[in-house]
This record gives structure tokens, C-alpha cells and sequence, in this order.
């Protein structure tokens, strides 16, 4: 256990480059008294200067870097930084300026996030009557929910309407049956089917249906008595082309000028989220994203009034998580191996599902960066084969790191708490701290 306070000050040499020696020290101060708050960490070393810090650190809020430097965390732990999820809402909001704000609740449900997002001026995309129950709970009015995933129980569309959500999506002839009967008069929209392309986890065949048919169910909405509103649809989640809204936009637009010609005008277009958090490589930032997708929806829908609605997940929480993990072994599998095999306490199974198919891509950040790296094989600590994250990408980390080294996760903020196993192998569900 570390207990003396400039150990500490080192450890924030390194995750904080953005504040000065003492402005650090002044900062942290106070904390010192209660030594027994100091995490475990390696042997913490002085950094020397700052061209030793990778600029991937700047991922890591100083708010995060105190937290983790200051408490005692044996199991993994993501941490939040709420203030930088209403700085991404703002930011986001500006860069799509007329549309309404539906954050994507299943990309981190924490309550804390949904009390931010509230008096912000958020509305919230749900997939669960689980999730329009937290939101209801802690200040979303009912009005500002939408149902929107394709797939659900009668008797919860039920429920959710008598708890006052009157916007729903569906994407096939028996949900729309189902929405007719259980949620009456209410604002429906048709999810149409796209491809995903340029998405590192594309959403594409589960959701959505042809043009085609969402032009028939469009027109049977009509005939049920529902509000047949508007389309939607996904580009895919962490889309690193924002281009790839156009063709989506070009399609969308066809089939609301053909509806439009049957008698059936349409005013709602959801344009779905996709906005990425930063990974392993780099991305526009939000500004470009809104430039050139809000410049495609002029070019498609020219001088037609829209609702427009954009439902961010990743793109909002994403960059303010961070996940401390420890290594807990490195191996070879063969004594003239050049691969390692890097073992952490965190792997699919708790918080780590979207490294399947090495889709996902997470940056990885030691107190060792700077010093000579190797590749290595990254995996999970449970007891299943599937718990590899990363073979086949070229992950480098630094050939001194040993068991007990701490590293940090960036751009972990959204689907890990969630995709969390509630204990297989024993091990716990990822805990997330709002900060």
C-alpha cells in the first residue's frame, strides 16, 4: 500500500500533464491526511518531461486522474466524468443545431448521468420499460421519451404508454400491430434498414426494413389511427465517416417524397446515433460531424420543415469514462515466443463485450508509456477461451510492465458498466463512479 503523499503527486505527474507542478500540489493537498485512501499502484516514477507522456493522456480528465490517484479501488472500476458528458451535450446540441437531443440511456444508464442530462435540456432514446422507468424517476418528463427499439412486449408498449411515452419505432408488421392495440393514437416511426459501412460496430440487419417496406407500414400506421410521423435510421455506432449519412439521407428522402405523393406527408426524421468516441485512431470532432450531416439533410431534404432528432450514446458519454484495471499475469506461451500474453482483471465478460471481433478498439495507458514496447496478446481473466480482446490487432505496450501494474481504458464511458456480467466466474460487475 502506498501512503506517501509525493508518490502520489508522481503518480498525477503523468495523469495530469494538463495542470501545472503546483497547482497539483495545491490540489491535492488536503488529500493527504488520509493516507489510507492512496490506491496500490506500482512503482510510480517521476516522469522526465513532458515529451515522455503520451498525448493520449489529455483522454484522461483531471478529475478522473484525482480519483483514481487518491482511492483504493482492487477491482476494476470506470470512472465518469459528469461534467464532461454536459460539456459533450452542449457541444453536440450546437453542432446540430433545430434537432432534439435523445440520449441513447442503454450507453451508460448510471442515474447520475440521467440527473446531468435533465435540466441540460436532453430528451432520452430507451430500449426498455426499465430504462423509461429510471429516466421518469429521476425528472425526464414522458413527453421527452422514445421507445425506441424494434423489439417489444405488448404489455410493455402497454405500460409505457400509461406512463405517458407517446413516441415509439418499430420496423416490422406485428410491432406495428402491436403499437395499434397497445399504444393508441401515439407518434410511430419506421426504422430503415443501413448498411453500416465505416462503423467499427455496425448496427446493420438486426434493425430496420427495406424502403420498400417501411413505405407499406407507413401507410398501414396511417390506416391503424397511429401518428405516422416520420423514418429513422443507423449509420452504425462509432462511425468514423461522417459522410455516411448522406446515402442513408438520399434513400430517406426518395421514400418521404413518395409518401408524401400517396397523401401521406412525413415531418419526423431521426438520424440515429454513430457519433464515436476516441479509440485507437483519430476521429472529426463533433463540430465536423454536425457540419456535414446537417449540409447533406439541406442538399436531401431541401426546403422541407423537419423534426429532426439525433440519438447520441457513444458520442456523448464515451470520452468521459476511463476504466483503471490491473495486469494480473504476463506470459509466453512458448520460450521462443516474441508475443506476450498480458492477462487483466477486466476482460468481455466485465464491461469488455464490444472487443468482440477486436470491433472496438480501446487506447491502453500504463505509468510505464515512454519506455521500450513489444506487442502483446491482451485477454480477459475468466476462465472461458472467448475472453481474448486483442490478438489480431497490433497492441504495443511496454516490454517492463509486470503483475500488479496498473493501466488505464480511455474512451470507455459508454457499454461497459452495461454490457457488465452480473458475476461470471465470480468475478464482479464493472462498478461505475460518477464524478
Amino acid at each position: 500500500m502506498l501512503t506517501r503523499p509525493d508518490v502520489v503527486v508522481t503518480a498525477l505527474e503523468w495523469l495530469l500533464p494538463c495542470l501545472d507542478r503546483e497547482e497539483r500540489l495545491a490540489k491535492l493537498a488536503p488529500r493527504h491526511q488520509d493516507h489510507s485512501r492512496v490506491s496500490p499502484a506500482p512503482s510510480l516514477r517521476l516522469v522526465a518531461g513532458r515529451q515522455r507522456v503520451s498525448a493520449a493522456v489529455a483522454a484522461i480528465s483531471p478529475a478522473i486522474a484525482n480519483f483514481f490517484a487518491t482511492t483504493t479501488r482492487e477491482a476494476p472500476c470506470l470512472a465518469v466524468d459528469l461534467g464532461l458528458i454536459v460539456n459533450a451535450y452542449h457541444g453536440l446540441a450546437a453542432a446540430f443545431p433545430g434537432a432534439v437531443v435523445h440520449y441513447a440511456v442503454k450507453a451508460n444508464p448510471a442515474p447520475a448521468i440521467i440527473r446531468k442530462l435533465v435540466p441540460a435540456g436532453s430528451a432520452f432514446d430507451c430500449a426498455s420499460l426499465a430504462e423509461i422507468r429510471l429516466c421518469l424517476d429521476h425528472g425526464t418528463r414522458p413527453s421527452a421519451i422514445g421507445y425506441g427499439s424494434t423489439v417489444k412486449k405488448e404489455r410493455d408498449i402497454a405500460a409505457a404508454y400509461a406512463l405517458g411515452v407517446r413516441m415509439f419505432g418499430f420496423d416490422s408488421e406485428a410491432e406495428l400491430e402491436k403499437l395499434g392495440r397497445a399504444a393508441p393514437g401515439s407518434t410511430v416511426y419506421c426504422r430503415v434498414v443501413c448498411d453500416g459501412e465505416g462503423a467499427d460496430w455496425p448496427l446493420s440487419r438486426k434493425f430496420g426494413c427495406s424502403a420498400a417496406m417501411a413505405e407499406a407500414l407507413m401507410v398501414r400506421a396511417r390506416a391503424l389511427a397511429l401518428d405516422a410521423a416520420g423514418l429513422s435510421f443507423h449509420v452504425g455506432s462509432q462511425q468514423t465517416d461522417p459522410t455516411r449519412w448522406l446515402p442513408a439521407l438520399r434513400e430517406v428522402a426518395m421514400l418521404f417524397a413518395r409518401l408524401e405523393a400517396r397523401g401521406l406527408p412525413l415531418r419526423l426524421l431521426n438520424i440515429g446515433g454513430g457519433m464515436p468516441a476516441r479509440h485507437d485512431k483519430p476521429v472529426d470532432d463533433i463540430a465536423t460531424y454536425g457540419a456535414t450531416v446537417m449540409a447533406a439533410i439541406r442538399r436531401c431534404f431541401s426546403g422541407r420543415d423537419l423534426d429532426l432528432v439525433v440519438e447520441p450514446g457513444r458520442g456523448l458519454v464515451g470520452d468521459a469514462g476511463v476504466i483503471q484495471a490491473e495486469v494480473i499475469l504476463v506470459s509466453r506461451k512458448d520460450i521462443g515466443d516474441a508475443d506476450r500474453w498480458i492477462y487483466l482483471d477486466i476482460g468481455k465478460f466485465s464491461g469488455l463485450a464490444e472487443t468482440m471481433n477486436e470491433a472496438i478498439k480501446y487506447r491502453i495507458l500504463t505509468l510505464r508509456d515512454g519506455e521500450p514496447t513489444g506487442r502483446v496478446v491482451l485477454a480477459g481473466p475468466t476462465c472461458d477461451s472467448a475472453d481474448v480482446l486483442y490478438e489480431v490487432t497490433d497492441y504495443q505496450l511496454p516490454l517492463s510492465l509486470v503483475d500488479g501494474d496498473r493501466v488505464w481504458i480511455t474512451g470507455a464511458g459508454a457499454y461497459t458498466s452495461t454490457y457488465s456480467s452480473v458475476g461470471f466466474n465470480g468475478f464482479p460487475p464493472l462498478e461505475c463512479v460518477c464524478i
